[in-house]
């Protein structure tokens, strides 16, 4: 039965269950998922977003428990970011953060019909936020490491940039741009750097590695992270922070029959279980429960590369986190095979054109092995 319009009598709970049940068996399972930069949920991310499904933080003074776990959250987030005194909100994702950051930068610079510098390995948020906010988004090429060029960047920065874009984990490749040489370009000319660490923000504080991108870095000036990826949370999640509330305060509009006079977040209403659910994951994994995951994704993505290697397949560049590229022939002919086969996997883009693979905690190291055998397999059948 497909309704196409709402029923006149009401139909039973069991009825309605049952209907859902049957569209959930349709979804696709997290086991062979390759391409996704999300993972379940930890169990007491779920725990938490259950209990507080109800609350909306668009309207905080009728929910005062919730909004201070959001406040808690942002100053955990802020400390593992290297600066205590952030100040941002729970957003709906990377894309929503992207766009505040953004709008921040240009009413700071007052600069109308402006434009932006970001990598070629941005992520397509920008492209939205090129249109929506009548901005030229210019792209600068990347190095050999696939990292943003800095004389690129120096050649399209001009008086009417008002944001240069760093990313600290890309989504093809997992890299991370030099944030600290971005930042010397910025500094001189009092523009805003923003660094869009919406994968990378809950790994790269838990590598050996100590890459120079988060607001340690003098001149950053806002970060986003998404802790519905790495950070396990339940979706949606997104966190944007800046490095001072003037920063924020830019995006405030008067909210007049609000119990609050004034809001910064895009969206009106905001779920409040998406906070808690964050809040929860960090207190109760802490440093060394999110180190054991990273870790194990490191060691998956390890295990990927080294069997890979072994069936003559090399990735485009070595991993920096648990993203990897791998170089085949004919990637659009290999990914449909594999994907009759069960396994998602997605490609990036010319002109590295690879099979572009996500190491999260759902993953296992027997189902690499599996998905390596039949690698193996489609590329010898090519």
């Amino acid at each position: 039965m497909r309704e196409k319009s709402l029923p006149e009598d009401s139909i039973t709970e069991e009825e309605v269950l049952k209907i859902l049940v049957e569209m959930k068996g349709r979804d696709l399972q997290y086991d062979r998922f390759f391409s996704t930069m999300c993972t379940r949920p930890h169990s007491i991310a779920v725990k938490a977003h259950n209990l507080f499904l109800e609350t909306n933080l668009g309207d905080p003074g009728l929910f005062p428990g919730v909004a201070e776990l959001e406040a808690r959250t942002i100053s955990i987030m802020g400390d593992l970011l290297g600066c205590p005194d952030a100040v941002g909100y729970i957003s709906t994702g990377g894309t929503e953060s992207n766009i505040q950051a953004i709008r921040a930068a240009r009413s700071t610079s007052r600069v109308r019909d402006g434009n932006i510098v970001v990598p070629a390995s941005a992520h397509f948020s920008f492209d939205k936020i090129g249109d929506l906010l009548n901005l030229d988004v210019r792209k600068a090429d990347l190095d050999e490491d696939l990292r943003v060029d800095i004389s690129s960047v120096e050649e399209l920065v001009d008086d009417r940039t008002l944001a240069v874009v760093g990313i600290a984990g890309t989504t093809e490749f997992g890299q991370v741009d030099p944030i600290d040489e971005l930042a010397k370009i910025t500094i001189d000319r009092e523009i805003h750097l923003h660094v869009d660490a919406a994968f990378g923000g809950f790994v790269l504080p838990f590598l050996d590695s100590d890459y120079k991108w988060d607001f340690r870095v003098a001149g950053v000036s806002s970060i986003t992270i998404d802790p519905h990826k790495m950070g396990m949370s339940t979706i949606p999640a997104g966190g944007l922070l800046f490095r001072t509330l003037k920063d924020m305060s830019l995006l405030e509009t008067d909210t007049h029959y609000l119990t609050v006079a004034r809001q910064a977040s895009l969206t009106g209403t905001r779920s409040g279980a998406a906070a808690a659910a964050t809040y929860a994951v960090m207190i109760h994994l802490g440093r060394s429960g999110f180190r054991k995951v990273i870790s194990y994704c490191m060691d998956l993505t390890r295990h990927l590369v080294a069997g890979a290697k072994q069936i003559g397949v090399k990735p485009v560049i070595e991993p920096v986190m648990n993203v990897v590229a791998l170089k085949v022939k004919s990637p659009t002919v290999v990914r449909s095979e594999l994907i009759k086969r069960g396994w998602h996997v997605s490609m990036t883009r010319e002109p590295n054109r690879a099979l572009r693979l996500i190491l999260m905690p759902h993953m296992t190291h027997e189902n690499i092995d599996l998905f390596l055998e039949d690698l193996e397999t489609v590329l010898k059948n090519l």
